[in-house]
């Protein structure tokens, strides 16, 4: 961003004492006084372990050049911009910059999988153009905002995130942004609890309301609530699909690749999709993987078509992608196989992650490692109780659940005919013990190994467990191998 003090009190429609005396020119957005620099906005935002206001001195000590407040601080030493709300100001101010650029916006929402979709489409867009995005999943009130703030303004595109959780969020992000395209990858029950009664579909809908002039919807085509919602704002709609064969824009699962050496000295495993762009068909290799991942690779990809990029470089694009950590990553641990999707849970991303884990166990024990999906409120127990359900089908060697909603668990791999352990755990140290004993009682079949899926709402902390379970198998191996040393099954002769 390049705004001056002034031109953001004029937008902000300050006067008198709430407008700054002196010029100043902001470059960049922190609402952390720690992440402050010269040239930087200090936004002060209250919250309920803090308030900015009391860090503001600190942020313009580490260089911060204007304050944003919402109430007056004396003597501290830099223009200060006096309004009512700071987060509803700093909104504005991120609509201002927006219309001083040129980058074509992308707004990415849904309920599952959306930010791994807004990290692959922008890094199939920067084949073609420098482009921005919103870090990992920051695309709240502040997050967004800021992520549009901290632009260079020379883009040539943006991808942003639209997270929400209460009714009106949907307004108060798209209004900001107001997309050239807006992305609905897909709905299910997520944030009932704060959403309210006309549906997750509606609300995210509500994005199509927000569009530039001259700008367009893309709409997954395999949920009817959320076309029917989609048709009814009057927006210009395009769609895609996972499971329809006559939209234009659609995706077929072909199979999973090996993982393969990565720039970066990791390594991970591709899925190979058949990708139908509009008449041109195309297959590509991209970060993603099982049935689950021919939608999220559509969406990228009819995006970046839609938006003027050829078969071509959207295949370079999907083939360099890289998923962000805590979404599907996966690690070898001697004789386990980890899938770390620990970063959040609803009913629809826990039974996609489930559905694909189980896939890549191929006939080995299959191991969940799952933690209670929150915000769900009066259908919570009905949500897990169907989760209970579809596990039994995938008929997993042990069950460990952390977090509430345990019992409506148990009752539904009762229900589905399940007759294996499933064992509640509170920590790393009970996750360990639980393990352990089931190990030795020959419940894993420990030396056979198999594959182990951790995935939980964010609030149970599920990557505490899978370090716990890493340390313990890099320990186990470590002595096994010493063991090996030995000769003959480790016994000394």
């Amino acid at each position: 961003m390049r705004l001056s003090t002034l031109e953001m009190a004029a937008h902000l429609g300050l006067t008198g004492a709430a407008s700054p005396r002196s010029e100043a020119l902001a470059s960049c957005v922190v609402t952390d006084s720690r992440e402050a620099r010269p040239g930087a906005l200090f936004v002060c935002v209250s919250g309920e372990r803090a308030d900015g206001h009391d860090f503001a001195a600190s942020a313009v000590a580490r260089g911060a050049t204007v304050v944003l407040a919402s109430r007056p601080l004396p003597d501290l030493g830099a223009p200060v911009l006096l309004v009512e709300d700071t987060v509803r100001a700093l909104g504005r101010l991120a609509s201002l910059w927006r219309d001083k650029t040129r980058a074509r916006v992308v707004c990415v929402t849904g309920t599952a999988g959306k930010t791994t979709l807004k990290e692959a489409l922008a890094q199939v867009l920067a084949v073609r153009g420098k482009t921005a995005r919103t870090a990992m999943n920051h695309n709240n009130q502040i997050g967004m905002p800021c992520a549009v703030l901290n632009t260079d303004g020379d883009e040539d595109f943006w991808v942003m995130e639209a997270g929400i959780s209460h009714a009106g969020d949907m307004d108060d992000l798209a209004s900001v942004l107001r997309p050239d395209m807006g992305l609905i990858l897909n709905v299910g029950p997520g944030h009932t609890e704060g959403l309210g009664d006309r549906g997750v579909a509606w609300h995210k809908a509500r994005l199509l309301a927000y569009l530039a002039e001259g700008g367009c919807g893309l709409v997954s085509a395999d949920y009817p609530d959320l076309t029917r919602e989609a048709a009814a704002w009057g927006a210009k709609l395009h769609f895609f699909s996972a499971l329809d064969r006559q939209t234009p824009y659609r995706a077929a699962w072909l199979g999973d690749e090996a993982a393969q050496a990565n720039p970066d000295g990791g390594a991970a495993a591709r899925g190979r999709y058949r990708l139908w762009l509009d008449g041109e068909t195309r297959d590509v290799l991209t970060p993603f993987q099982g049935k689950y991942g021919a939608e999220n690779s559509i969406a990228a990809a009819a995006a970046a078509h839609l938006l003027g990029l050829s078969a071509a470089e959207i295949a370079e694009g999907l083939a360099r992608a890289r998923l962000p950590l805590q979404r599907f990553n996966r690690c070898r641990l001697g004789p386990w196989e980890v899938i770390d999707d620990t970063y959040n849970a609803n009913p629809l991303s826990m039974r996609r992650m489930l559905d694909a884990a189980a896939g890549q166990a191929r006939g080995r024990a299959f191991v969940p490692v799952l933690g209670e999906m929150g915000e769900l409120g009066a259908v919570a127990g009905d949500m897990h109780e169907k989760l209970g359900r579809h596990l039994a089908d995938l008929e997993p060697a042990a069950v460990f659940w952390k977090g509430g909603q345990a019992d409506a668990v148990r009752a539904g791999l009762k229900r589905g005919g399940y007759g294996g352990p499933c064992l509640g755990v509170d920590g790393p140290e009970s996750f360990m013990a639980a393990w352990n004993e089931l190990a030795r009682n020959g419940g894993l079949e420990a030396e056979r190994g198999g594959l182990v899926l951790f995935k939980g709402s964010r609030f149970n902390r599920l990557e505490t467990l899978l370090a716990a379970f890493r340390e313990g198998n890099e320990n186990m191996t470590e002595t096994e191998a010493r063991e090996r040393e030995k000769g003959d099954g480790g016994h000394v002769l």
